[in-house]
């Protein structure tokens, strides 16, 4: 296939590639339709570049000779826009739920999608300074995902080892994709269920018990890590383990305990959830402002220094952002159609 060898001062680079592009569509059509799936089913995504970048290397070794890094690279980029596409299914679906949408009309969807995602990425560049070269966690994810990109490079037999590596990592895909497959279609056909739960009474009280077998939610879990997955089993504990049966027990109800666990989690207790990822999501904001503004700061500096020194390439190539009044201008020329959607949403 074609492709496009941007010449640095460190020479032709094979990275900008048709193939790269197709595969990385292909990742993110799959990861987006898994994370939308997960995130209506259990309400939490994963995501998407360190998985992207196992994918890409294991299928771009092993069946291109000539793929590198900076390939990898690109297909890894384009398939993490799957973690992030997928977080429509925290504002579109509320439009429904409270009543201002009746259905979904695609092409207002579709503007929300192309406008959003291209703040997002204006707004990444100010952003990746603060958030990942300068970040205050101990191993973000790009940090990690360049890493994994690393790691299926290597030189001699080092490099042996990754193809092969690569190849063992393709095959657990398939068995793994083939099995849920398997397993899904047997789930579907009836022979037995993926999802058994049980309710029960104590005096007044009434709460619940559930386990789901689905192998989505255990590759999901696999993805996220056991500190995720310890904090999504202490918000099970508190809401059916506390709460439900608490004020089950403060407003008597009669009927069966499926029933009134049920009704007390979903119009009292589930909200109690909705308030704290609320407050999580202010306070997150609040504490961007000082990342942002020093990211902003940060690529100012560095347009002005390449600006000074009359060469494009006086910054090294890790350091070379998109240049901040280029991200200005497409985000302000954003806020013609989000004005335009606006008023649609007013008047609808």
């Amino acid at each position: 296939m074609a492709a496009t060898t941007p010449r640095t001062s460190e020479g032709f680079r094979l990275e900008l590639t048709w193939r790269g592009i197709v595969l990385g569509a292909l990742i993110t059509l799959v990861f987006t339709a898994a994370n939308i799936y997960l995130g209506l089913r259990v309400g939490l995504t994963f995501a998407t570049s360190i998985p992207a970048a196992v994918i890409s290397m294991a299928v771009l070794r092993t069946f291109f000779k000539n793929a590198t890094i900076f390939e990898n690279n690109i297909v890894q980029t384009v398939a993490s826009a799957a973690g992030t596409l997928s977080s429509i299914i925290f504002v579109l679906p509320g439009l429904v739920m409270v009543g201002w949408w009746t259905n979904f009309p695609y092409w207002q969807a579709f503007a929300v999608c192309v406008i959003g995602g291209t703040l997002g990425v204006m707004y990444s560049v100010p952003l990746r300074r603060a958030l990942v070269t300068k970040s205050d966690l101990p191993y973000p994810e790009g940090v990690a995902a360049a890493e994994v990109l690393k790691v299926g490079v290597g030189g001699g037999a080092e490099n042996t080892e990754s193809i092969d590596e690569n190849k063992r990592g393709l095959l657990a895909l398939t068995v793994g994709s083939v099995v849920s497959a398997c397993y899904a279609a047997v789930v579907a056909m009836r022979v037995f269920t993926d999802t058994v739960a049980g309710y029960f009474r104590i005096g007044n009280a009434a709460s619940g018990i559930g386990i789901a077998t689905s192998l989505a939610l255990v590759g999901a879990g696999y993805l996220i890590g056991i500190s995720v997955g310890l904090a999504i089993l202490a918000g099970l504990i508190i809401a059916w383990g506390i709460l439900t049966p608490l004020l089950c027990a403060l407003h008597p109800t009669p009927g069966p305990a499926a029933d009134v666990a049920i009704a007390v989690w979903a119009r009292q207790v589930r909200f109690i959830g909705a308030g704290t990822i609320g407050v999580a999501a202010i306070w997150t904001l609040a504490r961007l402002v000082e990342p942002v503004t020093k990211g902003v700061v940060s690529a100012i500096a560095a347009s002005r220094q390449r600006a000074a020194s009359g060469d494009p390439n006086a910054l090294p190539r890790t350091e070379r952002d998109l240049p901040i009044g280029t991200v200005a201008l497409i985000s302000l020329a954003c806020f013609v159609p989000l004005a335009f959607l606006f008023t649609l949403f007013l008047h609808g």
